[in-house]
């Protein structure tokens, strides 16, 4: 393993000024950036990750880093380098990936900030782990064993930190951030599809108190 850190003790800082919650933003208009990102630090949620499933996410990261004071933004769904490098240079303060790849873990390395590779398996932990992230995304988390898996890799990974996502939701996400080696959780539910379409931003930060 590795004596790098690559942005690990970063998570540590961030988490003393942000709750433990990474919602997962699907921007398909440019114009819901802002407002969004306000309603959900307006609840206390500060650590934001704009999902690259849209064509305007780069633009959105951008204009969320410019604009909203105390805001940790961050991109997800980043599969290659070339989205890794494009995320950064829109602005982006950590990166986040559904898996890993050499190539993606070479990429990270080189960028040195803040990454959670995506993991569903121990071989997997162990090459994220190796390359020097002891901080990782546990995904698909309900379908990959969930909490009981998140228990069974404590042991073998005791210095390994997990942010799981994936069939996440309100009814579930504190039993997730009991867990020793769990230190954020991620999801889509407090920023849900039909309150986005309906600009109904206010919701959103009713969302965000409550978690």
């Amino acid at each position: 393993m590795t004596g790098k850190h690559h942005g690990n003790d970063v998570w540590n800082l961030w988490l003393e000024r942000a709750k433990p919650l990474i919602p997962v933003m699907v921007i398909d208009d440019i114009t819901d950036a802002i407002p969004m990102a306000q309603a959900l630090v307006a609840g206390g949620v500060r650590l934001l990750e704009v999902t690259l499933r849209t064509s305007c996410a780069l633009d959105a990261i951008r204009l969320i880093r410019q604009t909203v004071p105390d805001v940790i933004v961050g991109a997800g769904t980043v599969t290659s380098a070339v989205q890794l490098q494009a995320a950064v240079e829109q602005g982006a303060e950590f990166i986040v990936s559904p898996g890993i790849s050499a190539e993606l873990l070479q990429a990270a390395v080189s960028w040195g900030g803040p990454y959670l590779p995506g993991v569903a398996t121990a071989s997997e932990v162990m090459q994220a782990r190796t390359a020097g992230f002891r901080h990782q995304k546990f995904f698909p988390a309900a379908v990959a064993g969930g909490e009981a898996m998140l228990k069974a890799l404590k042991g073998p990974f005791y210095d390994v930190k997990f942010c799981p996502t994936g069939g996440i939701g309100q009814d579930n996400y504190q039993d997730y951030l009991q867990l020793e080696n769990v230190f954020a959780v991620g999801g889509s539910w407090l920023t849900p599809a039909e309150l986005v379409a309906a600009k109904n931003w206010p919701a959103i930060t009713t969302l965000a108190i409550a978690g």
